[in-house]
C-alpha cells in the first residue's frame, strides 16, 4: 500500500515523468537520512489527495520534486545543463595521524579562510606549524556534481563537506524549544568543514568592510537590546591587510563602491551577463550606482591558476578547473612548500590542554579510535564562530571552570551572521543565460545611511541557480505551484525567466544571541556539543524588509512582472550559518570582549582567533575578505 502511495505522490509531484521515486527515497533513507525513515512513512500513508494539506506530506512532495529536478530528466525539461570539463585537482601533502611529530612551534585548528591564510604566515616565518582539520579532502568531481548533497542545498540531505553528518549534532533553541539538529538540518548552523573550509564551495565575494563598518555603535546608537559596539581597530588599521589579501589570493572586479576609497585590483572583473546589462539599465534609470562584484575568482590565469570557465556550478561547489581561489589552492599549498608546516586531516581539537598555571601547552586531538596530545608553544584557532567558542568552553580547568578565557562570561556571545534581503522576480522573456558565475553587478548605494534604518547591506544578482534551487525559489515565493501538472509547466515555462536580487543586511545582534555547550548532549567522541539560542533582533527585521524592498525596487524597473519578496516568518532563532560571526568579538576591555585587537584571548598570549569569532559587527556584506585580512593581520603580528 506504501509503494502505491509513493507511486502516487511522485506522480502528483512530477506528472508524467519517468522519475525512479523509490530508488531516490531509498538512497536518501538508506544513506543519507535514515532518521527520516519515520516522517517519511507517515506522510505516505496520508494518501496523495491529502498530502500538500499535511506538513509531511507536503515536505514529501517538495523533497520528491527537488529529486527531480535534480536529475538529469529534468535538467533536460528546464533547458539546464552544465558545462562539463574534466576536474582539476591540486595536490596536497596529507600527513597520517601515526606520524605526527610530539611538539610543534604553532598549531592552527581550522584550515578555511583564517586557518589556511595564518597557517602561511607562520610556515614562512620559520615556525613548525601543525594545521588540524576535522574534515577531509574531497575530490573535485565529487564536490561539483551533486544538486542536492551541497552546502547550498535546501534539501536537508547531508553533502561531502559535512563534518560526519550524524555523529556531530547540536542543540538549536528555537521558538523557546531545544531541538537535537544535524548538520543538514535548519539551526545546525553549518559551513563546509573540509581542507580550505568554506572557500572550497563558496560564491567567493570579495568584498571589504567599509569605515561606518567598525563604528556602527557611534554612527547609530545601540538600539535596546542589542550588542551592537564599535570595533577596538579602525579601516585604517585593516586596509594594507584587504590588500595584501586582495594580491595574495587573487580578486578580479571592478567599480566604486561609495563608502570606502577606491581600491585597485589585480584582475579586471568577468564580463559581465546579459542579466547583469538589464539591471545596470535600470539601476541607471532608478539614479543607483553600480559596481561589478568583486570575486576571489580568476577572470584571467593568475599565479598559476586558471581563468574562469563561466560554468553554471560556482556556489556551493568546488570549481573544476580551480579558478575559485580557496586556501586550499593558495595558502596551504604555500604553507606546505616550506617543508615546515604539517596538515592532518579528519582529526578534531577537542580542547586546549593548560599546566599548573592554566597556561595553554598543548592542543588535545581526537579522530576515530585515537587520541593524542600535541605540545605546542601558539596555537591559532580559526574553528568558526560556532565550534571555536565550544573549544573554549570545553577547554575548562580549575583556573577557569567556565571555559578557557570565559572568567566574564563573554565566549559565546553576540553570534551573528547575515539575514539575507532580497526578491524574487518573473519576466517575459528568458534572463537566465546560465553564464556563470551568475553573480555580476551589485549596487551599494544602501550599505549605510538610510533613513530610520541601522546600517543596511548590498544587493546583487544572484548566481546560478540549478534547477532544484530554482524549484524551491519559486514555489517558497508562492510564484508557482508546488506539484501537479500545473506546476511542472509552471517550472518548463519560468525556470529560464527567473531572477534573483540578494544581499546581506548588517546585523546588531544581542548579548542572547551565544553559543553554549550542553554536557547532556555529546558528539562521537563524547564532548558536549554546541547550544545555539538567540534570534534576530526587531532592527536587523527592519533592515531586511527595507533592503528587499528596494531589490523588488530594482527588478521592477528590469522588467519584472511578477515579484515576491524574502521573507523573515515567524520562527524565533538566532541568526548562523555560512558567514557566522561574532561569538568571540574583540575589544579593548576584557569584561566585554574575549581578545584583544591582535585576536589574542584576554589571559592567554600565546592563543590568539582569527575567524570571524572576533567580528564585532559582520557588515552588510560576504564577510570573507575581511577573515583573510584579519588573519593575515593578526598572524603577522605574532610573528613579529
Amino acid at each position: 500500500m506504501l509503494s502505491e502511495n509513493l507511486a502516487r505522490v511522485a506522480e502528483f509531484a512530477v506528472p508524467g515523468e519517468d522519475f525512479d521515486a523509490g530508488a531516490f527515497l531509498e538512497q536518501v533513507l538508506t544513506v543519507d537520512r535514515p532518521d527520516w525513515r519515520p516522517r517519511v512513512s507517515r506522510a505516505l500513508e496520508l494518501g496523495p489527495d491529502a498530502v500538500l494539506h499535511d506538513p509531511d506530506g507536503a515536505w514529501l512532495v517538495r523533497l520528491i520534486a527537488q529529486g527531480f529536478y535534480a536529475s538529469s530528466r529534468g535538467w533536460a525539461m528546464v533547458g539546464w545543463e552544465p558545462r562539463r570539463t574534466e576536474p582539476f585537482e591540486t595536490p596536497l601533502t596529507i600527513t597520517p595521524r601515526s606520524e605526527l611529530a610530539d611538539t610543534y612551534d604553532c598549531v592552527v585548528i581550522g584550515s578555511g579562510a583564517g586557518g589556511g591564510a595564518a597557517a602561511q604566515v607562520l610556515a614562512e616565518s620559520g615556525r613548525s606549524v601543525l594545521v588540524v582539520e576535522t574534515g577531509s579532502y574531497p575530490t573535485t568531481e565529487s564536490l561539483s556534481r551533486d544538486h542536492l548533497r551541497n552546502p547550498r542545498s535546501s534539501s536537508g540531505l547531508p553533502a561531502p563537506t559535512d563534518p560526519d553528518p550524524h555523529g556531530r549534532p547540536r542543540v538549536a533553541i528555537i521558538d523557546d524549544e531545544p531541538r537535537r539538529v544535524l548538520p543538514p538540518d535548519n539551526g545546525w548552523g553549518n559551513n563546509a568543514f573540509t581542507v580550505g573550509g568554506g572557500t572550497r564551495v563558496y560564491g567567493a565575494q570579495a568584498w571589504r568592510f567599509v569605515p561606518h563598518d567598525f563604528t556602527m555603535a557611534t554612527t547609530y546608537g545601540v538600539p535596546d537590546g542589542s550588542g551592537l559596539a564599535d570595533w577596538p581597530i579602525t579601516y585604517d588599521d585593516l586596509e594594507p591587510y584587504y590588500s595584501l589579501a586582495e594580491q595574495r589570493f587573487g580578486v578580479s572586479g571592478g567599480g566604486v563602491d561609495p563608502w570606502h576609497p577606491p581600491r585597485s585590483l589585480p584582475m579586471p572583473p568577468l564580463p559581465r551577463t546579459a542579466t547583469a546589462e538589464r539591471l545596470a539599465a535600470a539601476a541607471e534609470r532608478l539614479g543607483w550606482g553600480t559596481l561589478d562584484v568583486p570575486l576571489l575568482i580568476n577572470s584571467v590565469d593568475y599565479q598559476g591558476r586558471s581563468g574562469c570557465m563561466r560554468c553554471a556550478q560556482c556556489v556551493g561547489f568546488a570549481c573544476p578547473v580551480e579558478a575559485k581561489a580557496g586556501t586550499h589552492n593558495t595558502a596551504l599549498p604555500g604553507a606546505l612548500a616550506t617543508g615546515l608546516c604539517t596538515l592532518v586531516t579528519e582529526t578534531t581539537a577537542e580542547r586546549l590542554v593548560t599546566d599548573s598555571t592554566g597556561r595553554v601547552t598543548g592542543v588535545s586531538l581526537v579522530a576515530d579510535g585515537w587520541r593524542r596530545t600535541v605540545q605546542c608553544a601558539e596555537v591559532v584557532i580559526a574553528a568558526g564562530a560556532t565550534e571555536t567558542p565550544r573549544l573554549l568552553l570545553n577547554s575548562a580547568h580549575d583556573g577557569e571552570p567556565a571555559g578557557l578565557g570565559n572568567n566574564q562570561d563573554q565566549v559565546g556571545r553576540y553570534l551573528q551572521a547575515h539575514v539575507y534581503a532580497g526578491a524574487v522576480g518573473l519576466f517575459e522573456d528568458e534572463v537566465v543565460d546560465l553564464v556563470g558565475p551568475g553573480v555580476s553587478i551589485a549596487t551599494c548605494d544602501f550599505r549605510h545611511g538610510n533613513e530610520g534604518i541601522v546600517g543596511g547591506g548590498m544587493l546583487a544578482n544572484e548566481f546560478v541557480p540549478t534547477p532544484a534551487a530554482t524549484y524551491d525559489y519559486l514555489t517558497s515565493a508562492g510564484l508557482i505551484p508546488a506539484a501537479g501538472v500545473a506546476g511542472k509547466q509552471a517550472m518548463q515555462q519560468e525556470a529560464r525567466r527567473m531572477m534573483r536580487v540578494v544581499g546581506p543586511i548588517q546585523e546588531v545582534t544581542s548579548a542572547e544571541s551565544r553559543v553554549r555547550v550542553d554536557p547532556g548532549v555529546v558528539d562521537r567522541f563524547g564532548n558536549p556539543v554546541a547550544v545555539i539560542s538567540g534570534s534576530i533582533h526587531p532592527e536587523d527585521a527592519r533592515a531586511q524588509e527595507y533592503m528587499s524592498s528596494k531589490a523588488r525596487e530594482w527588478l521592477v524597473e528590469a522588467g519584472a512582472t511578477r515579484t515576491a519578496l524574502n521573507g523573515l516568518g515567524t520562527t524565533r532563532q538566532a541568526s548562523v550559518g555560512q558567514h557566522q560571526a561574532g561569538s568571540c568579538r574583540m575589544g579593548d576591555d576584557p569584561a566585554r570582549s574575549v581578545t584583544d585587537p591582535y585576536g589574542r584571548i584576554w589571559g592567554h598570549d600565546n592563543v590568539r582567533i582569527v575567524d570571524a569569532s572576533v567580528h564585532v559587527t559582520n557588515g552588510g556584506v560576504n564577510p570573507v575578505l575581511t577573515v583573510l585580512a584579519s588573519a593575515l593581520r593578526i598572524s603577522h603580528h605574532l610573528v613579529g
